[in-house]
This record gives structure tokens, sequence and C-alpha cells, in this order.
């Protein structure tokens, strides 16, 4: 399984990204070891999707970075 997920940050930033092991993912989220989130912590779960084709996961990831995604967030999930 491919995962597309959205956290919100102590900064109440939204962070979209994708991975093949969630729990993993948001593990190194939380202990400061991804970059981008490290000074943005703590971090919660918001949203996140399950897919069987990596691709279709990475695709999804893609429209809610772009504009038309980001406005898809906020009306649906914030």
């Amino acid at each position: 399984m491919h995962f597309v997920y959205i956290l919100k940050c102590s900064d109440n930033n939204l962070y979209v990204g994708q991975t093949s092991n969630l729990k993993e993912r948001l593990e190194r989220h939380n202990k400061g070891q991804v970059t981008s989130t490290k000074p943005r912590r703590p971090l919660s779960l918001m949203y996140y999707s399950a897919f069987n084709d990596k691709y279709k996961a990475i695709e999804f990831e893609k429209y809610l970075k772009s504009g038309s995604g980001r406005a898809f967030t906020k009306r649906h999930l914030i």
C-alpha cells in the first residue's frame, strides 16, 4: 500500500507527503528526522488515503500540493 497524508504543523500550516510505510514516516516526522517539518513540531495527522498503485499516490500528492488541491483541502478538511 502507498499512502498520501496531510499533517497539521505547530505553525498551523499543512504538510503533504506520501509513503509506503505511514507509521514509520510519522515517527520520523515527530522525532525531527525530516528536515522540512523538524522546526514545525509537534505535528498531528489530519488525513490519509491509501492507494494500491504507487503512481496514483504520487499523482494525488501532486494534486494536493497544487492550487486546486489546496482549495480542496481547505473546503473539505479544515
